[in-house]
């Protein structure tokens, strides 16, 4: 299962305590006060790792502690530290106080890393309280508390192009064609319920990350079909294609789902409308898609530039589809 929102409880480990402990050894009849520090706890820390896909780990792990300090122990003997935990997430990942709603920290840049819990200062054993006029104190600090906090993690994809359509257009087979990356596709609606991601690679050895957001159908901005889950991934594309069946075989014209389309981006967020953006009119390789190509250009004549025939069972336009996006991301 795709996570990527979850709601987790952080934990700082406790300092441990301080020891009281005096030196009593054969032949050392004034040993004073012995009792080491307790070792401080340990914080909570948050890392981007490019190598993790989604939030999935966080879905079963909603309570997450550090390690506590260890308590000092006689003979000045010192407790350890308890071990920083680093927890991983994929780039894009926002990271809210729940309580507040702020943004703590969004996570764009790979190995990035951001302190979220510290943990609590070790006490102080009988060692330190030692003076001329206290030479055998009987007293030692404890450990404080570890931060706590109830955060929030949202991942919203980095992806330079995002592939929007409805359901059955052709994303996923486009998706698979270009990045040699096999995805299911099948011909039914919804049958991508996760973002895909491939990385598809161009002239010089240049790469740009394609992303396939399911979900887009008419009412998604009121979370009607997989809706917010995934229009989200769509704000941090630099492109975006929409990717249109040309054929009708669904009942549905490209024109109507372009209208639609552009409706539900813009009452999700009206910037998402100034991106550039390329139409693909897919699926030209079955008989009826003549002529909703014609009933497109004939609506929207302005976009005429921007608009690519493909027929991406058959892989028929995607090399020329693959050009314009790279020179589209690289102008930006």
């Amino acid at each position: 299962m795709f996570v990527d929102k979850v709601t987790v409880q952080l934990h700082a480990g406790k300092g441990g305590n301080g020891c009281i402990s005096f030196r009593r050894e054969k032949y050392i009849p004034k040993g004073g006060p012995a009792g080491g520090d307790g070792g401080r706890g340990g914080s909570i820390i948050f890392e981007v790792d490019a190598n993790t896909p989604a939030l999935d780990w966080y879905r079963h792990t909603r309570i997450i502690k550090a390690e506590n300090g260890i308590p000092g122990a006689g003979a000045c003997r010192n407790g350890r530290s308890g071990e920083d935990l680093v927890l991983k997430v994929p780039p894009g990942t926002l990271i809210r106080n729940r309580a507040t709603g702020d943004l703590l920290f969004d996570g764009v840049e790979d190995k990035s890393q951001f302190l979220i819990c510290t943990g609590g200062k070790g006490g102080k054993g009988n060692f330190r309280f030692r003076s001329p006029t206290n030479q055998a104190p009987n007293i030692a600090t404890p450990g404080t508390e570890g931060q706590s906090c109830e955060v929030e993690l949202e991942l919203k994809l980095i992806a330079e192009v995002g592939l929007i359509g409805f359901p059955n257009a052709g994303k996923s087979t486009i998706i698979s064609f270009l990045s040699k990356h096999a995805f299911k596709t099948a011909p039914y609606p919804f049958t991508t319920l996760v973002p895909n991601l491939g990385y598809v690679y161009y002239k010089g050895g240049n790469r740009i990350l394609f992303a396939d957001i399911p979900g887009i159908i008419e009412g998604a901005h009121q979370n009607r079909g997989l809706g917010l889950e995934f229009l989200r991934h769509i704000e941090r594309t630099k492109v975006l294609v929409y990717v249109l069946d040309a054929s009708g075989i669904d009942g549905r014209t490209a024109v109507d789902d372009f209208k639609v389309l552009r409706h539900e981006l813009a009452s999700y967020d009206p910037e998402l409308l100034k991106r550039p953006s390329l139409v693909v009119l897919n699926k030209e390789d079955i008989e009826s898609a003549q002529e909703g190509i014609e009933a497109f250009s004939k609506e929207f004549p302005e976009l005429k530039a921007s608009t690519f025939i493909t027929a991406a069972e058959e892989g028929t336009g995607l090399d020329q589809l693959k050009a314009a996006v790279f020179d589209r991301v690289f102008s930006i």
